[in-house]
Parts: structure tokens; C-alpha cells; sequence
């Protein structure tokens, strides 16, 4: 099941996508939330019809770095040992469709699409043959970096937590097995043309390992997100560009980069 977020009449809901033709997609609206038992109420509306939002709001956004080899080397970094983790706040994230806001303290946006993990259960030190039962789905991501803040900074809050620095979306995949999951094409585009082309089989930590790793230390809430990092290709982004982050059997998540103000 495709599970969105969207508003319509200024009304907030999630929504099953159907349909398979872009044009036709309508959504079932759900009663109840997506996180507990729920029911489709049998009511439809068109998806060009609402606005579609982030398709989760996350407590928090927990996000692996440096997880594919090629990417580590291409910015001149070592091959970590164990998964690295960071922190992207939730006032980061946006939806598909909305605009990434270009921050006024960088001269060096970077795109980075991403699989993102979407928790769907409360949960703490989860062992790997339990990693499945935790998890709703999946969605796109776009990890965006002040590449030069990053460059300059020891933390990284301000490089890659800013407004509008984590696109999510446009909904969430239910079907995905883990194992499906462990193996998808992943690609993104900037104003049609092809920057980054991997599969998530070339994560050096799988998504288990990701899991793992995080709930050893904290508590993974309902909705919380995990990035797993992003493979070779990662470049700029000028206001007035459009980047499509697409991954195979979820979707497509796009936005377009503003001035900031």
C-alpha cells in the first residue's frame, strides 16, 4: 500500500494511493492513522486534487553518512567501520512539491537522494531478526548540504539540519519487504538530467545494521525516519533547479530550489 499525506479544504489526512497511470492516481481516505489499526473509509478523491505533504512527521530524522564506498571517496573521505550517524531536525523536512529554500550562509548546495526508512512502531535495542516488524515503509529523500558549511564546520546541525533540507516523500511504500528493499534502483535528476544512479544493494551497512546501531542508543518513535545514506554522484544545486529523486517500486519525490527570503 502507497500511504500519503496531503490537505484538501484545509483539512490534513492520510490517504491509500490507487491507480497506476500518474493522471489517475485518486486516494482512499483513511480513518484513523497509518501507525495503528485503520480502515479505509471508501471515500475517493483525485490526487491532483490535494496538496501533498511530508508523508510522516518525524520526531526525528536520523541519517547515515559516508554508507556507500564510492561516495566516500568521491569527497575524499575514509570508509567508516560502523555506521555514522547524524541528526537532521524536523522542521527540516518538507514534502514533494514543495521548495528548497537555498540558505542565505552557503554558496554550495549539494543534492543527495536517499532511501528512507519509516519507523512504524515504538522501539528500543531491536535485535537484526526483529528489524522488520519496526518498520512501516518506505519513502524518497533528498539529504540537501551546505557542502562548504559542512566542509567548515566540526558539527554538522547547521550544514544539513537548515529549513527545508530534507525532502520526504511523495508517500510512503508499504510492500516492500526488507529484502526488496535491500536491492532498488535509486536515481536522481537535475532538471532532467541524470546525476546520481545506484542501487541500495551497494550500502556498506544494510539496512538491519542501520536499525541496529541507532536503537542501542535511543528510542525510535512512530514516524521517525532513517536515511541510509547516498550513493556516488552527489553535485550542486542552483535556485531555479528542479531535482527528482526517484527509486524503484516507490516513486518520485521532486522540488524546486528558491532564493531563501
Amino acid at each position: 500500500m502507497r500511504i500519503a499525506r496531503f490537505s484538501i479544504d484545509g483539512n490534513v489526512a492520510f490517504g491509500a494511493v490507487e491507480g497506476d497511470k500518474p493522471d489517475e492516481l485518486v486516494l482512499d481516505i483513511i480513518k484513523g492513522i497509518p501507525f495503528a489499526d485503520f480502515e479505509l473509509s471508501g471515500t475517493k478523491v483525485p490526487l491532483s486534487k490535494v496538496r501533498l505533504l511530508p508523508p510522516v512527521l518525524p520526531n526525528k530524522v536520523v541519517a547515515f553518512g559516508r554508507n556507500y564506498a564510492e561516495h566516500a571517496r568521491e569527497l575524499g573521505n575514509a570508509v567508516p567501520d560502523a555506521p555514522f550517524a547524524f541528526f537532521k531536525p524536523s522542521t527540516s523536512v518538507i514534502g514533494s512539491g514543495d521548495e528548497i529554500q537555498y540558505p542565505s550562509f552557503s554558496q554550495e548546495l549539494h543534492h543527495e537522494a536517499e532511501l528512507a526508512v519509516v519507523i512504524g512502531r515504538m522501539c528500543r535495542e531491536v535485535p537484526r531478526e526483529r528489524v522488520k516488524d519496526v518498520i512501516l515503509g518506505y519513502t524518497c529523500a533528498n539529504d540537501i548540504t551546505a557542502r562548504d558549511v559542512q566542509r567548515r564546520e566540526k558539527q554538522w546541525a547547521r550544514a544539513k539540519g537548515f529549513d527545508t533540507s530534507c525532502p520526504l516523500g511523495p508517500w510512503v511504500e508499504t510492500d516492500l519487504d526488507i529484502a526488496a528493499a535491500a536491492d532498488l534502483t535509486i536515481q536522481l535528476t537535475v532538471n532532467g538530467e541524470q546525476r546520481q544512479l545506484g542501487r541500495t544493494s551497494e550500502m556498506i551497512h544494510p539496512i538491519e545494521d542501520l536499525i541496529v546501531n541507532i536503537s542501542e542508543a535511543m528510542t525510535l518513535l512512530p514516524g521517525d525516519v532513517i536515511l541510509t545514506g547516498t550513493p556516488a554522484g552527489v553535485g550542486p544545486l542552483n535556485v531555479g533547479d528542479e531535482v527528482a529523486v526517484t527509486i524503484e517500486g516507490i516513486g518520485t519525490l521532486t522540488n524546486k530550489v528558491v532564493k531563501r527570503g
